[in-house]
């Protein structure tokens, strides 16, 4: 123990050792976390016979990509191209609409209509998708949208507004006041202070709300597969029980779906990551 380390306060040294402790900590997660990535990639490039009789672990003998030849043949394009629809049709409206009811309960102040629809959308955080999957399975029947794209479009749209208007107004609360009392003594109506101020400023959060978004809309499951029935209709989550027959599973070829199917989204985190993380915690230490 250095001279140094035995001048410094009891808190700190106490901090260093629990400092050590979470470092361990981390690197004992990231292994749990790396070994089902690994053992995915790996068991992908193996052939169907060699993962029942090999080590899942040890790398394959013979490698081969006939799993993503199996994958591309049996339809994953047209999966692909639907979970992009839907993904950028829930998206882009979500966060539009969410940025326009943000602005509006910023602005309003103390209106109490919009404390009220504030409130609203606060209480669509505590109502899971799986509390009301029925009455929307009902809706999308009766609005004859029942094996479309639309039909999981449409409530994704629904699901995505809380949480994005409760990240949007709290970026839009952080412009200085003085900048919008600046646009109204200019003449500037409230739709171009919201479009020509508010949204400049506030593209960070947008641009996280929306990655944020996109990762949920990409990888959801529950919508697809009770407001769908059709194989055309399909997204890749669902997709994957192509690969499930009557008596058996073909793991190397879900393997490669996977991969296929994570790839674009761990491409968009990477990307966006610093700017996903950074606004969503903007705005929630004051």
């Amino acid at each position: 123990m250095t001279a140094s380390t035995l001048e410094r306060p009891a808190p700190y040294r106490k901090l260093l050792h629990l400092n050590w402790i979470g470092g361990l900590a981390g690197w004992f997660w990231l292994f749990v976390v790396i070994v089902p990535i690994y053992w995915i990639a790996l068991t992908s490039i193996k052939t169907r016979s060699n993962y029942y009789t090999t080590n899942p672990l040890a790398p394959p003998d013979d490698i081969t990509f006939s799993n993503y030849q199996f994958v591309m043949d049996a339809g994953f394009p047209r999966y692909f191209t639907n979970t992009v629809i839907v993904t950028l049709g829930a998206v882009v409206p979500a966060v539009l609409i969410s940025f326009m009811a943000a602005f509006a309960i910023v602005r309003a102040g103390d209106g109490r209509f919009l404390r009220g629809v504030n409130l609203l959308f606060l209480a669509g955080l505590a109502v899971p998708l799986q509390a009301v999957i029925i009455p929307v399975y009902l809706i999308i029947i009766k609005l004859q949208l029942y094996d479309t794209l639309l039909a999981i479009i449409l409530p994704s749209v629904a699901f995505a507004i809380p949480l994005t208007v409760l990240i949007l107004v709290n970026f839009i609360r952080d412009v200085p006041k003085e900048l919008f009392e600046s646009m109204r003594l200019d003449g500037a109506s409230e739709w171009r202070t919201a479009w020509s101020l508010a949204f400049p400023l506030t593209r960070p959060a947008l641009v996280t709300v929306g990655i944020y978004n996109a990762l949920t809309i990409w990888n959801g499951f529950l919508l697809p597969l009770v407001l769908t029935s059709e194989p055309d209709q399909r997204t890749l989550p669902l997709a994957l029980w192509s690969f499930q027959g009557q008596y058996g599973v073909n793991v190397p070829a879900v393997a490669a779906a996977v991969v296929l199917t994570t790839l674009p989204i761990l491409a968009l985190y990477a990307i966006g990551r610093r700017q996903l993380l950074s606004g969503l915690t903007a705005g929630f230490g004051r």
